[in-house]
Parts: C-alpha cells; sequence; structure tokens
C-alpha cells in the first residue's frame, strides 16, 4: 500500500512579546522518512527562544546521524543538563515518520498530551514524564505504531490546552475528531491554533505551536516530494 505523509504546523509568540520560546525543526532520516522535533523553552521570549533554539539543534543533529529517537531524547536532555548547569528545563516532543521500521514514532518530554487519531479512533497520549535539562535520569515516553493510511498525530506546547482557562478551556481532543476527513494537516493545524487565538480574544497568555502530521493511503503513487513554509517578516 502506498502511504503519503503531511505535515502542517502553526505558531504564535505570546502577546506583547517580540519572540516565540518555541521551536520546530524537520530533518529528513538518514534510512527513510522524516522527523518533527517541537522545543517549548522555559518561559517566553528571547532567552526561551535560545534555550528551545539550543535543545532543537542537537536533536536534529542526532536525528541527522541516524539515532533513534528515544536515545536523542536522552542526549539532548543530558546536553542541555550539561551545559545549563541542570538551572533550566524545556517541554520537547519528536514525531517521527521511521521508513526503516515502517511505524510512526512519538517521544515526549513533555507536560502537554499528544494526541493520536487512527481510523476513528482518538488515543491520548499523556503518560506523566519530565521536562528534559533538570532531573537526573530523565528519560522520553516513546509510543510506537505501525503505520497505517489513516492517521494524524497532532502535538502541540501548552499555550494550546491552557487556551481561554478557566473559564472557557479548549476542548482540543473534540476540535480534532471534528475536523473534516478531507482536510489537510496544515489546515488542522491552522484551526486549532485559530481556535486557541479566539479563546484568548486575539492576545495569547503563552507562546503556542501546533504540530500536525497526517498518514494517509495515496492511490497516485507519486513519487514527488513537497516541503513549504509561511512566516511574517516585521
Amino acid at each position: 500500500m502506498s502511504l503519503a505523509v503531511e505535515i502542517g504546523a502553526a505558531k504564535v509568540a505570546k502577546y506583547a512579546t517580540s519572540e516565540s520560546g518555541d521551536t520546530l525543526e524537520l530533518i529528513e532520516r538518514p534510512h527513510g522518512g522524516i522527523s518533527a522535533v517541537l522545543v517549548d523553552g522555559q518561559r517566553s521570549g528571547p532567552a526561551a527562544k535560545v534555550l528551545s533554539n539550543l535543545a532543537a539543534r542537537k536533536a536534529i543533529s542526532l536525528l541527522g546521524e541516524g539515532v533513534r529517537d528515544g536515545a536523542v531524547a536522552r542526549a539532548t536532555h543530558d546536553y542541555l543538563s550539561t551545559h545549563r548547569q541542570g538551572r533550566v528545563s524545556a517541554e520537547m516532543v519528536l514525531v517521527s515518520i521511521d521508513l526503516a521500521s515502517r511505524t510512526l514514532v512519538v517521544s515526549r518530554n513533555t507536560r502537554c498530551a499528544a494526541y493520536l487519531s487512527c481510523h476513528g479512533a482518538l488515543r491520548l497520549l499523556d503518560a506523566p514524564c519530565q521536562p528534559i535539562g533538570v532531573h537526573t535520569h530523565t528519560k522520553p515516553v516513546v509510543v510506537e505504531v505501525p503505520l497505517s493510511g489513516d492517521m494524524t498525530v497532532v502535538a502541540c506546547t501548552d499555550g494550546l490546552p491552557s487556551a481561554g482557562e478557566p473559564d472557557h478551556p479548549l476542548d482540543v481532543p473534540a476540535l480534532i475528531m471534528d475536523r473534516p476527513l478531507s482536510g489537510t494537516a496544515q489546515s488542522l493545524a491552522n484551526g486549532l491554533l485559530q481556535e486557541a487565538l479566539n479563546a484568548e480574544s486575539g492576545r495569547p497568555r503563552d507562546d503556542i505551536s501546533v504540530l500536525v502530521v497526517t498518514v494517509r493511503s495515496d492511490p497516485s503513487e507519486s513519487r514527488i516530494r513537497r516541503l513549504s513554509a509561511s512566516f511574517p517578516v516585521r
């Protein structure tokens, strides 16, 4: 069965903050597939951006060398802890399409849940785990499932589920399940971010980043790969 992978992302900085503390990076895996790394640096603003960039770059470099996702998360924790003497933390999630094993892999070091939709059923990936950079022997929670033609993973930073709190918190699972079946990964990411902005009256109290990865059947058998990005320049 031929499959097609789509990746969509949408992010916005905390209101009245010049720089988002979240960093998102993509890399092709050396044995086939693609990985996305989403890091939420402690607090917000330029200092958080430096921190999240530091962790994301380390994770990306290890993935590019063929290191397995769980080991990448542990090594990135050790690197950040050593570099900053265990004084700062970051939350990190890795989402990979691994064509060597034909699996989808989600590795979490974040208190924020990820969401896995497969054949109409939604699985909440919320097993307790620690952020990287502070605690000794920190390790990720890893979920690995075989690739199939109807899968969607949504990963985010904590600005998404906390939007609208305490009065009108977002029901993220319901928003995911209500998505149109024909929608793209980018349209789902856009929609979730817009719902969060609406809940925050256009003034988000935290950085918000949404990453969506979908796997679908591809009857076209196309071999063309495409990647695009859009961002404002102020």
